[in-house]
C-alpha cells in the first residue's frame, strides 16, 4: 500500500487542501493536548517552503451537522500559529463565498484553517456536492489525517474523485511503520494488548495470531480471558458472548506456537474508584464484588521481560485504569520498559495508549506513536481504509 506523497508532486504556487486531524481536547477555549497539531507541522512547513497556498481542514468532536460553538476550531488556529511562528488565518466556515474569497487572497506560503467540517451534515454523509465544493478550493489534495482514513467522508474519500490526491508526511509514516509490522517485522514480534474490551481487539488478534511470536494480554479485556481460563473475576465487567472466542484464540495461539500470556496476579479494588481500598492477589483468589484494576507485580515482571526480549513491540491498550494514580503502575512501567529499548522497534497504538504515553513524556522515546485510534486498529486488522485506498498509488 505505497502511495504518492506531497513530495512526488510540484506544489509551487499551487493551492493545496490538507485534511488534518485536529480533533483535540478543548475546554473553555483551551487545548490540553496539542500532540495531534504538532504531528502535522512537518507537512505544513514543507508546503510553506515549497511556496504553496495552504488550506487546512478538519473536524472536531461530533456536532452532528450543527454549528456548536464549543467545537469550533478557532482555538486550534491560535495554537497552530504559535507552533509555526506565523499567523494562521481562521475562516468561520469551510465552504461558501467567504471561504472562496479568503483562499483566492492567499499568498505563497500562507496558511488558513477552515471551520469544523462536521458543522455540515454533508461531510459525514460523503455528499458529492459538498466534496466538490471542497475540491474547488484547491489544485491538489493532501490527506494527512490518518485517524480519519477509515471513514469514507467527503473530506477523506469523496474529494479524491475531483482533484489529484496524495498522502502527507504523517500519513506516509503511519503507513510505513504499521505496514512493516504486518509484513516484515524484525523478530521476535511482541504484541501487548490491553484496554477495556476484547471486542475492540478481536480483529487484531485474528490477524496477528499467525504472525506474532508473543502475545501479552492485560487491561480490562484480561477479565474475559481469565474467565475463559476458568477463573472467577469478581465484579469485573466481561464480554460473556466472547468467552468462547477467547478460549479459541488461546488454543489457536498454542497451535501456532505463539507464546500467549494472561495475567497471573492482579491489583483489585473494592470499588471502581480512584481512592478505593485495594490489594494484589493471584488470579485464583479474586473475591466476589471486587474489580480488577491493573496487572500485579509478578505479571508486570514477566511482561517487562517479554518486551525486553523483543525486536519489534506493538502496544495497544493500557494495562489498567491508568487514569487513577494508584492503578497506573502497570501502564507506567510497561511504557518505561519500551522507552528504554535501544535496539528494538517500539510502536504504540493510538487512542488511550497514545494519551498515556504522551502524559508520561515518553512519546519521543518510542519509534512511533500512532495518531490513529480506530484507524490504527482497522489497519492492523488488515482492513482496507477508504481514505487511503483513494490516494494515488506510487506506481
Amino acid at each position: 500500500m505505497v502511495k504518492q506523497t506531497l513530495s512526488d508532486i510540484d506544489m509551487r504556487n499551487r493551492r493545496v487542501l490538507v485534511r488534518v486531524d485536529f480533533n483535540v481536547p478543548v475546554k473553555d477555549n483551551a487545548i490540553s493536548d496539542d500532540s495531534r497539531i504538532r504531528a502535522v507541522i512537518p507537512t505544513i512547513e514543507y508546503l510553506q517552503k515549497q511556496g504553496a497556498k495552504i488550506v487546512l481542514c478538519s473536524h472536531l468532536g461530533r456536532p452532528e451537522g450543527k454549528v456548536v460553538p464549543s467545537m469550533s476550531l478557532k482555538p486550534v488556529a491560535i495554537v497552530l500559529s504559535r507552533l509555526l511562528g506565523t499567523e494562521v488565518k481562521f475562516i468561520d466556515d469551510c465552504i461558501g463565498t467567504s471561504v472562496t474569497n479568503a483562499v483566492s487572497e492567499l499568498s505563497n506560503g500562507e496558511v488558513i484553517l477552515l471551520e469544523n467540517l462536521r458543522f455540515h451534515k454533508e461531510e459525514e454523509n460523503n455528499d458529492s456536492g459538498f466534496a466538490q465544493e471542497l475540491s474547488s478550493l484547491a489544485d491538489i489534495f493532501v490527506n494527512d489525517g490518518f485517524a480519519v482514513a477509515h471513514r469514507a467522508h467527503a473530506s477523506t474519500e469523496g474529494i479524491t474523485h475531483y482533484i489529484p490526491s496524495v498522502a502527507g508526511f504523517l500519513m506516509n509514516r503511519e503507513l510505513e511503520i504499521l505496514g512493516t509490522l504486518l509484513k516484515k517485522p524484525d523478530r521476535p514480534l511482541v504484541v501487548l494488548l490491553g484496554g477495556a474490551k476484547v471486542s475492540d481487539k478481536i480483529g487484531v488478534l485474528e490477524n496477528f495470531i499467525r504472525k506474532v511470536n508473543v502475545i501479552l494480554i492485560c487491561g480490562g479485556m484480561a477479565a474475559t480471558f481469565l474467565k475463559a481460563a476458568g477463573f472467577s473475576i469478581g465484579a469485573s465487567p466481561t464480554e460473556d458472548n466472547l468467552v468462547e472466542l477467547a478460549k479459541d484464540i488461546s488454543r489457536r495461539a498454542e497451535d501456532n506456537k505463539v507464546s500467549f500470556h494472561i495475567p497471573t496476579d492482579v491489583v483489585i479494588a473494592e470499588s471502581f474508584s480512584a481512592d478505593s481500598k485495594n490489594m494484589t492477589v493471584q488470579v485464583d483468589q479474586i473475591p466476589e464484588g471486587w474489580f480488577i484494576m491493573d496487572i500485579g507485580h509478578r505479571t508486570l515482571d514477566k511482561y517487562r521481560a517479554e518486551i525486553a526480549s523483543g525486536k519489534t513491540i506493538l502496544w495497544n491498550g493500557p494495562s489498567g485504569v491508568f487514569e487513577f494514580e494508584q492503578f497506573s503502575r502497570g501502564t507506567r512501567e510497561l511504557a518505561a520498559t519500551m522507552a528504554s529499548l535501544k535496539n528494538a522497534v517500539t510502536v504504540v497504538g493510538g487512542g488511550s495508549t497514545a494519551e498515556a504515553i504522551e502524559s508520561l513524556g515518553l512519546g519521543n522515546m518510542m519509534t512511533h506513536v500512532s495518531t490513529g485510534g480506530g484507524a490504527s486498529l482497522e489497519f492492523l486488522e488488515g482492513k482496507h481504509l477508504p481514505g487511503i485506498d483513494a490516494l494515488i498509488d506510487k506506481e
